[in-house]
């Protein structure tokens, strides 16, 4: 009998909770960390050992179980101003602990909106300030000789509780009205994680975004129109936009995205609801 790899996910919110349940029912050994104490019993239900993690401003001590794991995944975006110092003591605890395996979900925000398609070729250029700082833990990571890292740019998150009728419905004068969206679901974010540890695909980046690209009028009207809501009004105008291509997840993790058509999955997700 094979024995399944045991893996820590940092951050079990929106996106790391589902990510571990699909893990478990894959037959990972799976340890996921929260900063919710009444969340600790939520994630033992689903077959999660669960662990009280707090980042900010310096990360308390953890149980040496969570990092003495075959991976880690980081799920924790910039929301701290101590970001970089956060990732920074991570990579210490992983070289303490002897982690070789880790996964970083990092954003396309590190591209800049040059008016073109972009892919994993092209040069990061964050122009945001959270951007900037995804940049810089990306590079912390990477220059790392202790583990190997595998970065996972994610674009736009859609999927349960994240419905986009509920972003611009009823707000008028939106800017850049004729710009391409990028987006991915829950889904495919779940399904790209799981195809990178399967294929023991390390020391890589992963652009993650839907191949199917409207323009934010196109899509967000009809998401308002579809739950009723009072449709957005957007000026007719193409801004900076970037169009972002995952063109490494085909070739390298031989993975075809569940959510081609976002038009299609609007029309599925009201009648799921």
């Amino acid at each position: 009998m094979v024995l399944k790899k045991k893996i820590s996910i940092l951050g079990c919110g929106w996106f790391g909770f589902p990510l571990g349940k699909s893990l478990v029912k894959k037959g990972y050994k799976v340890l996921g960390s929260t900063t919710t104490p009444q969340k600790l019993l939520l994630l033992k239900a689903q077959g999660i050992d669960s662990y009280l993690l707090q980042l900010p401003p310096t990360i308390n001590k953890p149980s040496d179980q969570f990092f003495k794991s075959d991976i880690l995944i980081i799920t924790i975006p910039p929301r701290s101003p101590d970001y970089l110092n956060q990732i920074t003591q991570l990579k210490d605890l992983l070289i303490l602990h002897g982690t070789k395996r880790v996964i970083f979900i990092s954003s396309t925000s590190v591209y800049e909106n040059d008016n073109r398609e972009i892919d994993e070729t092209t040069p990061a250029m964050p122009e945001s300030a959270s951007g900037k700082l995804m940049r810089s833990a990306e590079e912390l990571l990477l220059t790392s000789e202790e583990f190997k890292t595998t970065i996972i740019r994610f674009s736009g998150l859609i999927g349960p509780g994240r419905h986009p009728a509920r972003f611009l419905a009823g707000k008028v004068n939106i800017p850049n009205g004729r710009a391409p969206v990028n987006l991915i679901h829950l889904d495919d974010c779940i399904g790209i994680i799981e195809a990178v540890i399967e294929k023991d695909m390390f020391g890589k980046i992963f652009n993650g975004v839907c191949p199917d690209h409207p323009t934010r009028k196109e899509f967000y009207t009809l998401a308002s129109k579809l739950k009723e809501n009072v449709e957005p009004l957007f000026i007719d105008e193409l801004l900076d936009w970037k169009i972002v291509k995952s063109s490494e997840i085909l070739p390298h993790l031989n993975y075809q995205f569940k959510i081609k058509d976002l038009s299609q999955w609007l029309h599925s997700a009201l009648a799921n609801d």
